[in-house]
């Protein structure tokens, strides 16, 4: 089974090289959800719509640069920073920077949450 450490790990190491969807089909479960304030913090349920929602997103942005916090951790949950620098296509260049929390469950992610700051 995989820990939480080595799932935030590898989170941060897929996301740090780009490579989001994957993060996704390797660490969330079939039945995850996430809420994020950019989607007025809908929930939305099941991985093949988060992996949807990604690539919709990767066909219309370019990222200049992403940085990864390490993680923090209190039971099941563990939370990170990430900044993003990146321009959506027809807009302004971006710098975000959210918190994001994990719940894990059974070796997956099973939830995501965004807080911006």
């Amino acid at each position: 089974m995989t820990t939480i450490t080595e799932i935030a790990s590898r989170l941060s190491s897929l996301c740090t090289e780009l490579k989001f969807v994957d993060a996704y089909s390797e660490l969330f479960s079939d039945h995850a959800e996430s809420i994020d304030p950019i989607y007025k913090n809908e929930p939305l349920k099941g991985l093949a719509h988060l992996i949807e929602r990604e690539r919709q997103f990767l066909l219309t942005a370019e990222i200049h640069d992403i940085k990864v916090s390490e993680a923090l951790y209190a039971g099941s949950y563990f939370s990170v920073i990430i900044s993003m620098d990146f321009t959506v296509k027809g807009a302004d260049r971006k710098k975000l920077e959210e918190l994001c929390v994990y719940k894990v469950e059974n070796g997956k992610i099973v939830s995501q949450q965004f807080f911006i700051g």
